[in-house]
């Protein structure tokens, strides 16, 4: 049988910690960011824990992770 292979997608995206939770950034971040107010900026910094019931699809993409 070969090898699993990782979504180069995913991989890019999420990250799992050592719990067995998922972590990645948050959207909407990107661009077009002048009519979004500050106070949605600023909310939208840093990392964010994903839902328990996509945490298994994740783990589909990363079968090593």
């Amino acid at each position: 049988m070969p090898k699993m292979k990782t979504k180069s997608s995913a991989k890019k995206r999420f990250r799992v910690r050592p719990g067995g939770t998922v972590k990645s950034g948050m959207a909407f971040k990107r661009h077009i960011l002048t009519k979004k107010t500050t106070k949605n900026k600023r909310q939208l910094r840093g990392t964010r824990n994903i839902d328990a019931t996509d945490v298994q699809r994740v783990y589909a993409m990363m079968p090593s992770a």
